[in-house]
C-alpha cells in the first residue's frame, strides 16, 4: 500500500501552474523563429507557433505554442508590418515580448505582449548580406549578367502568381508596348509569399529548364507584398 499522497492529474497540473507563476512572474523577451502563424478570423486571437533550430543544422532544439489575443495582435502586427515591410508569417525571427503560462488542461504556452520589429529587421539584413556572400564565394553572383541576351527577347517564361497584379501589369506592357513587337509568355506558376516561396519557384525553373531553347529569358514577378517575403 502506498502511504505518500496521491495526488489527480489536475492537482499536480496545479501545482505545476502554482510554481511557475512563483518561478516566473514576469515577462521575458525571447528570440525565436515563427514556424506557424494561424490568425482566427472570427475571434482576432492570433495562434502562434515558435521554435529554435540548431545553428549547426535544421533539426529543433526548443518549440512552445503562443497566444496574442485580438486587442494586442491588431496593434502588434500593423505596426510590425509598417516597421519591416514584412508579412507577420511563419519562416522569419523575432523578438517577442512573454509571459509563461501553463494551464491544467491545456498545457504550457505563451502570452505575447510585445514585438521589437528593429530585431527582425537586423536578421533580415544579415541574411541579405550572408547571401550575397555565399553567392560571391562561389562565383555565381554575376553569372546571369554573363549570359547572351537578344537585343528583343520575345519568348518569354514567366514565374509568377497567376493572381499578381505584377504579372497582369507585366502583360499589359508587353500587348501595348510602343515598339509594335509581339511577345510570346507562358506562365510557370508560383507561390511568391510565405514559406513555400523557395520550393515552387526552383520546380518551376526546373520546368523551365526542361524546355529552355523555347525561350530567351526567365522573368520572376511578385507584384505587391514585402520584398522580403521572397528572400
Amino acid at each position: 500500500m502506498i502511504n505518500a499522497e496521491i495526488l489527480s492529474l489536475f492537482e499536480l497540473n496545479f501545482l505545476v501552474r502554482k510554481n511557475l507563476k512563483q518561478c516566473l512572474p514576469d515577462k521575458y523577451w525571447v528570440q525565436a523563429e515563427l514556424s506557424e502563424v494561424h490568425a482566427n478570423a472570427s475571434s482576432g486571437h492570433c495562434y502562434v507557433e515558435f521554435v529554435q533550430k540548431n545553428p549547426h543544422g535544421n533539426s529543433l532544439v526548443a518549440k512552445a505554442r503562443g497566444t496574442i489575443w485580438a486587442n494586442v495582435f491588431q496593434l502588434l502586427k500593423l505596426d510590425f508590418e509598417e516597421t519591416t515591410g514584412q508579412t507577420f508569417a511563419s519562416g522569419i525571427k523575432v523578438l517577442v515580448q512573454v509571459a509563461v503560462e501553463f494551464h491544467e488542461l491545456y498545457g504550457y504556452s505563451l502570452t505575447v505582449y510585445d514585438i521589437d520589429p528593429a530585431y527582425t529587421l537586423g536578421d533580415m539584413v544579415r541574411r541579405r548580406r550572408e547571401i550575397l556572400k555565399q553567392l560571391e564565394e562561389e562565383g555565381v553572383l554575376t553569372l546571369n549578367k554573363e549570359l547572351p541576351i537578344p537585343l528583343v527577347p520575345k519568348r518569354i517564361a514567366v514565374i509568377s502568381s497567376a493572381s499578381a497584379a505584377g504579372y497582369g501589369d507585366f502583360c499589359h506592357q508587353l500587348q501595348h508596348n510602343s515598339g509594335g513587337f509581339s511577345f510570346y509568355t507562358k506562365l510557370f506558376p508560383a507561390i511568391m509569399q510565405g514559406g513555400q516561396v523557395e520550393e515552387t519557384v526552383l520546380a518551376a525553373l526546373d520546368k523551365i529548364n526542361s524546355r529552355i531553347d523555347e525561350f530567351d529569358v526567365v522573368v520572376i514577378i511578385r507584384g505587391g507584398g514585402a520584398t522580403s517575403d521572397l528572400s
